[in-house]
């Protein structure tokens, strides 16, 4: 299972309402697996609910210039955040948390 949470550290609080795309990479190319709205948590659990996760390199895509658009920021520095890892242990939850604020961003293997 891969999960995220994307947490807005500039208001303190969960950014909801954020597009987020799971996709894996098969060669050259990606391949769209999942795709997801953050809830009133910042979380999006859904992105493979009902699919077997293979081996092998994934990315994340996260709407952020909609998001802080929507929120008053007309130019934001950062359009989207695009966040790649690996899958080894397809037994495991790979949960990966993004942390932003207006003119950075981070992330880390969450638990």
């Amino acid at each position: 299972m891969i999960t995220t949470h994307v947490l807005d550290t500039s208001r303190g609080g969960p950014a909801v309402g954020m597009t987020v795309i799971l996709e894996m990479r098969q060669a050259s190319e990606w391949s769209r697996i999942g795709r997801g709205t953050t809830d009133g948590k910042g979380r999006v659990d859904t992105l493979t609910e009902g699919l077997p996760i293979a081996p092998g390199t994934y990315r994340l895509t996260f709407d952020t210039g909609a998001y802080h658009r929507d929120r008053g920021i007309a130019t934001p520095f950062f359009p989207e955040v695009k966040i790649m890892f690996n899958v080894r242990d397809t037994d495991r939850l790979y949960h990966v948390p993004l942390l932003l604020s207006a003119f950075g961003y981070s992330t880390y293997r969450g638990a």
